[in-house]
């Protein structure tokens, strides 16, 4: 099993909306880089665990936890023209996106980036380095099991 944080604006889709979800399970779409792309197709799977962090907002931090649930797949927003996800380069024959269905485990206390960065377990953590702006990235499992000690 590996560990993630996926991270999401709440206005766009939060917590909130994964546990409001049908089955509390909803498609992790709109990742439009290219290296969080990779780590969803090439090594994410069923099974394996998410921090969801909201970002881009008044306080960014971990809200909960998800597991992913299905194998990656072609994220149709990309055909979408009326999408803010469109990209006019895809195909049906070529998709660029893809998506994965992430199921609520469950809700936790906000942790905030500011605490996480106070925290010496979590120095070489790759949410807290420098410029750090991927949507998806690895957590390694020191660092899931510190995080999720302290989650409440």
């Amino acid at each position: 099993m590996r560990y993630w944080l996926i991270k999401s604006e709440p206005d766009e889709v939060s917590i909130d909306d994964v546990l409001a979800a049908p089955a509390h399970t909803v498609a992790w779409f709109g990742v439009r880089n290219y290296q969080a792309r990779n780590f969803m197709r090439d090594d994410m799977r069923p099974g394996d665990q998410a921090f969801f962090y909201h970002s881009s907002c008044a306080e960014p931090g971990i809200a909960g936890i998800v597991d992913i649930v299905g194998a990656a797949y072609p994220d149709a927003t990309q055909f979408d023209s009326a999408s803010p996800y469109y990209d006019p380069k895809a195909t049906q024959e070529q998709p660029r996106w893809i998506s994965v269905d992430v199921k609520a485990v469950r809700k936790t206390a906000l942790l905030s980036l500011k605490e996480m960065r106070t925290m010496p377990e979590l120095s070489e953590m790759r949410l807290l380095a420098k410029g750090s702006r991927l949507s998806v990235m690895p957590v390694e499992a020191a660092e899931w099991k510190f995080i999720k000690k302290i989650l409440k």
